[in-house]
């Protein structure tokens, strides 16, 4: 299938997802979330087990677009109409990162500003190339943040540097980026490809259930307090031991070979 504003590329088992909009740095429109969750469905229908995100040309997402929002107030008649069915729709694709069972990769190349850093910040791994900045650009136009920047943020860097990268909406390089927590690791921009197709493959060789479980949880334990992430955990690992996964795993070891998983 084709999409007006986003390309699917599927290799094996690794779904390539790239925000095609590089005339305006891939700004985020209601267009864009709706190819964006079409892609997804259409990648784990086609057995995706990891899923890429990327941009074309020089940015990874500029964020919302300005322009489409500027069109969307001229045409309804009030500023608000931008912030209301447009940001639900953008919301919809964050959950869809964080609810769909197998993980995400950001390969963040050039600038993820304000939405488009957050929808880099909401996949499971980011890595960035050495030329990527990131900025909390909402305030430079008077705006809150969404895409989920304050749920984020303030769980990757702490509190108090994430108020200042809120407050400021200061660019933060790659380097910096990784140094605080906020991404995974840095690469030279023309291996940040080849680097981030080669995590999404050894995830894709792993036990996928297990890996879906293991998302689920680490987003539970943002809000669980110690003796119910516990008792999560003992339920979770108990349904995970019933998998062929599990069965395979414990047989490779025992038989001192590779593990060939299946992801069930």
């Amino acid at each position: 299938m084709s999409y007006e504003t986003v390309q699917l590329e599927m290799r094996e088992a690794v779904g390539l997802l790239t925000l095609n909009r590089p005339d305006r740095l891939n700004a985020l429109t209601v267009q864009v979330a709706n190819d964006f969750k079409a892609a997804v469905a259409e990648a784990m229908d086609r057995g995706a087990r990891v899923i890429v995100i990327t941009g074309a040309g020089r940015a990874f997402s500029a964020g919302g677009d300005l322009r489409a929002m500027q069109e969307i107030a001229k045409q309804n008649g009030r500023a608000e109409a931008f912030f209301d069915e447009p940001l639900r729709i953008l919301n919809e694709a964050i959950v869809l990162i964080r609810e769909t069972p197998v993980p995400f990769i950001a390969a963040v190349n050039g600038v993820a500003s304000g939405g488009g850093c957050n929808l880099a910040l909401a996949c499971d791994l980011v890595i960035a190339a050495e030329s990527a900045k990131f900025n909390q650009a909402f305030i430079k136009i008077g705006l809150t943040p969404d895409c989920g920047g304050t749920f984020m943020l303030p769980r990757l860097v702490e509190w108090k540097r994430a108020a200042e990268l809120l407050f400021t909406g200061d660019l933060v390089s790659a380097q910096a980026a990784a140094e605080m927590g906020m991404i995974n690791s840095v690469t030279p921009d023309n291996e940040l490809m080849s680097r981030a197709m080669a995590m999404a493959e050894k995830l894709a060789h792993a036990p996928t259930a297990a890996l879906a479980e293991i998302k689920k949880l680490l987003d539970a334990s943002a809000t669980n307090d110690l003796r119910s992430q516990l008792d999560l955990e003992r339920k979770t690992q108990i349904e995970s031991g019933k998998t062929k996964d599990f069965v395979e795993g414990v047989s490779a070891f025992l038989e001192k070979r590779p593990p060939r998983f299946v992801g069930g």
